[in-house]
Formats: structure tokens, sequence, C-alpha cells
């Protein structure tokens, strides 16, 4: 049977102690399978939840041909048989919600505003800005529009029995509209994913405690807390765990038991107290535990288990976290949210990148991926320019304040001379 582990290995270039970037998000993706526990919520709880099935339309939008424009409607063959100027007799009047209940002959019109059903024997719009109206009478040019000018067709927009929208689609405002247009009040969605997270570190208070000497305040927690609230998730705050062995087993049992994905921050890396990766070893899958990335180079993947062995109990995808402020919102947004949106049955989409120049010369070392904090901008031309914040410290917090975007400079990309294009990822929309 084939494994995760086997899986990893698959992947180019895999090397559990220094994973590029591209590497790791691949095994991510494979490891980052959808549940598929589905609930009903009505439309007005339905804005960012992930569609569990298609949405098919029942309906015809528009259910009948309408009028584009606020004008007249009649027979386009009247542009035909008139060589200059079209002569129509108003016969009556079409408002939205209020349809013109008889036939339209030839040589008349009915007045229409936008929305109202075409009456029959209407296939044509003018609009009332091209018109010379007389008494019961409307003249306009011939050359002024075209045959079947201004109507909306049956289905156009939608046609019953099409999809409207997909599964996996998060749900914005301009979907709550149009399935409100179809009438559909009872939406079909995943469940919430559950993620578990918490800090490691006998070094952490929460807020609200003193600080001892040595210590400093848990920023991680709330930092973690924001990022999902932005995914709507279901989120489990565990708090602070001690460097010691027994409470850290008891926290990631914990929170197995009760959670799709773990995260955790800090504990990672190589240091005498940080027991989580031994830990994994004991209950879990390990599938990398340092990438080849700045910041965020010691971070652990891979899955754990409730029970006391790998394969016993409830299982749940791991990500642990490094312990810097900065490493840990770039390693979730380069590595987790996409995993994370998986899970949920979304279908994940990739963060736009876009091409800016840089007004300073960057220093880059080829052999990692690096996500600089910058600033950007657009100048007149709508040419965008980027300077990184200034000190590039994983532990420098302020400057994912500071900045509007990533800097992101590829894995094999050196030195950046000033003038030189790089990629840039916006906040806005991400962060």
């Amino acid at each position: 049977m084939t494994t995760p582990d086997d899986l990893s290995r698959c992947v180019d270039q895999y090397d559990p102690d220094a994973l590029p970037v591209h590497a790791a998000q691949a095994i991510v993706r494979q490891w980052a399978t959808p549940h598929t526990e589905i609930e009903h919520v009505s439309l007005h709880d339905a804005l960012d939840r992930v569609l569990a099935e298609d949405i098919v339309s029942p309906i015809d939008v528009p259910a009948h041909d309408n009028s584009a424009m606020d004008g007249y409607a009649f027979d386009g063959a009247a542009l035909i048989s008139a060589p200059d100027d079209v002569t129509l007799k108003v016969t009556g009047k079409a408002l939205a919600g209020h349809p013109f209940a008889g036939t339209v002959a030839a040589g008349t019109c009915v007045r229409v505003m936008t929305g109202a059903w075409l009456p029959a024997g209407c296939d044509t719009v003018v609009p009332q800005e091209l018109v010379s109206r007389e008494g019961e009478t409307i003249h306009f040019p011939t050359d002024a529009l075209h045959a079947g000018a201004n109507r909306r067709r049956t289905g156009e927009d939608l046609a019953r029995g099409s999809v409207a929208l997909h599964a996996g689609r998060i749900v914005r405002a301009g979907d709550a509209g149009l399935l409100a247009s179809l009438g559909i009040g009872d939406v079909p969605v995943r469940r919430r994913l559950r993620v578990a997270f918490f800090s490691t570190g006998d070094e952490l208070r929460s807020l609200g405690e003193p600080l001892a000497p040595g210590c400093v305040y848990d920023s991680n927690r709330h930092t973690l807390s924001a990022m999902l609230r932005r995914l709507n998730l279901e989120t489990l705050d565990l708090g602070v765990v001690r460097d010691e062995p027994a409470a850290l087993e008891a926290a990631l049992r914990d929170a197995a038991s009760n959670a799709d994905v773990v995260l955790t921050s800090g504990g990672v890396s190589v240091g005498e107290a940080d027991f989580t990766r031994k830990l994994l070893q004991t209950f879990g899958d390990v599938a990398f535990w340092s990438l080849a990335m700045r910041p965020g180079r010691p971070l652990a993947f891979g899955r754990i288990w409730s029970g006391e062995r790998p394969g016993a109990g409830r299982p749940a995808l791991f990500f642990g976290l490094p312990g810097n402020p900065v490493a840990v919102m770039v390693t979730f947004y380069q590595i987790v949210r996409e995993a994370l949106l998986a899970m949920a049955g979304a279908t994940p989409q990739p963060v736009p990148l876009i091409t800016a120049t840089s007004r300073t010369a960057i220093r880059k070392r080829a052999g990692r991926t690096e996500y600089q904090r910058g600033i950007a901008e657009r100048d007149t031309k709508g040419q965008w320019h980027v300077v990184p914040t200034g000190s590039q410290s994983s532990g420098a917090l302020s400057s994912m304040s500071e900045a509007n975007c990533f800097i992101v400079l590829a894995h094999e990309q050196t030195n950046i001379d000033t003038g030189d294009t790089v990629d840039i990822m916006l906040f806005d929309g991400l962060v």
C-alpha cells in the first residue's frame, strides 16, 4: 500500500532536511485531502462557506426576453422595410413586473423600461434618446440600430439546468445575490474545517500575565487566530504549552482528537528544549521538517494521531511552524493556507504574483526562496515599484504591519540590483 511518506519521496528534489518551497507545497497538496461532511445552511449564513455540490439553476435567467434599455420595443423587420427613417405608433407600455398583455402588430411599438418583458411580436428595442416623439408616434433613423438590438434573451445569463456555481467555490457576496435570484434559500456546504493551535515555550506569557525576566508575550497565537478567522474556519485555541515532553504530548493528542488540523508555533528546530520533533516520531508521520526558505526554515509537516502510535485513534494533519513571529506568518501563507482551503473542500486559487521594479539592491543567495517584506506602489504610468521595509529579521513583527507585500525571490535567484524586476505578492486580500 502506498503511504504518504512514499508519495513525498516521489516529489522532485525531496530532501526532508532542506526542502525547496515548491517541493514542500507539492507534498502538502498530496496529503491535504478534503473532508466529505456536508451540512445545509440558509443563504443568510452561506457567506464564505464552501459549496459542497454544484448549484444547478432551476429557472432560466432571465425568464423571458426583456429590454436592456429604456426605449421602445418593436419588430426588427421594420428596419428592413424602411429605407431611411422608421415611423411607429405607440400602442402601449411595459414596465418591469408589469408586462404588456397584447401582441404588437407591424408598424407599432410599445414603450418599455429596462428589465420589462418584451411583448409578443417584438425582438428589438430602440433607446429613448435616439427617438423623436410626436404624440403617439415615434421616428428614428433606420441605421441607428440593427434588428435584435438591446434585447436580453431568455436564459442568456443562465439556462435552466446549467451549473450556476461549482462545488468547491467559496460563496462571496455576488454569489449570494445570484443564489437569491434563482430562488435558492437552502445551500449545501462543507462542514467548517476544525483547526487547533497552540504556542510552545517556557518564555511565553499570555496577555494580562506579568512578564518575568527573559519572558515575552505570546503574539503567535493571536496572529494565527486572525489568519484562521480570515478563512472562516472553526478554531480551537489551546493556549501556551510548556517545553516539557509530557505536556506537549498531551496537548498534541488532545488537539488531534478534536481537530482536522493542528498548528503549533515554536519547538521544531534543533535546540535542546525542542521536543516536538521527537514526539512526532513516536505517534506521527513526518514528511519534512526543514525548508530551503527565509524566513521559515524550521517547519515540520506530517500527520499525528490521537492514539499511542501512528495509525491509532483519530488522525490530524500537523504543521509545526517556527517560533519567530514573521516566520509564522510567511510559512502560514506560503505553505499552510492552501492546504487548509483544500481540506475545507474549496478549490484553492493561487495568489497572483505581479512584476515590480526594485528601487534598491537586495542581497540574495541561491539555494533558498526568500519572502522579504516590502512596500509597493504604482507610479503615474501604472508601473509597480517596491522597496524592502528595512530589517528583514524574522522577529521584527512590525515589518509585517509596515509592509503591503512580499517580495518573492525564487530558489535559484541571486542578488538583485537597483532597477531589476522582481515578483511581489500583495497583502490586499491575503493578510
